[in-house]
């Protein structure tokens, strides 16, 4: 019994270290609010405390991002909309992503993505997040937004192509 304890304790710090800053820029942008996205987030880890670890193996990032997902859905719609926040407040959030000096480097073409990212529908901006801030799959995305893995083809190629030509 105490294995299994500190075997899962061990479990949800993995997962903490590991989504805890894709999760809260993910919130952060559905909700345009960073202290509703960090009690989301610690809303989804405490709910995965609960969860049997077995039940899980293979589809945490779906799971993590699912609860995630909807737990700031449901407090958007309990709050009302709330204007997205703003990137450079996003990028000062501890994450996976690439260190600041390579961030540096590309600041200015990062602006340029970001703000034509700003300018897509919706949908298109989701799932670009979740493919390439969050690195999902296809099938993850899908499961975190309840659309088929088409579909999130669909969106992922149309997004990706509006942002080429609009960049150029």
């Amino acid at each position: 019994m105490i294995q299994t304890r500190a075997g899962g304790a061990q479990w949800i710090a993995s997962a903490l270290s590991l989504y805890e800053g894709p999760l809260l820029r993910y919130a952060s942008r559905l909700l345009g609010d960073i202290d509703r996205a960090r009690d989301v987030v610690q809303d989804t880890f405490l709910r995965l405390c609960r969860e049997d670890p077995a039940r899980l193996d293979g589809h945490l990032a779906p799971w993590l991002f699912t609860v995630c997902r909807n737990r700031a859905l449901d407090v958007r719609r309990k709050e009302g909309h709330v204007e997205p926040l703003d990137e450079r407040a996003l990028e000062a959030r501890p994450s996976n992503a690439p260190s600041p000096a390579r961030l540096l480097e590309h600041r200015e073409d990062l602006d340029v993505v970001l703000r034509t990212l700003g300018t897509l529908p919706a949908s298109q901006q989701e799932v670009l997040r979740l493919k390439f801030q969050a690195g999902l799959s296809y099938r993850e995305i899908a499961e975190v937004t309840g659309l088929t893995v088409n579909h999130v083809g669909v969106l992922l190629h149309n997004g990706i192509k509006s942002i080429r030509e609009r960049v150029r």
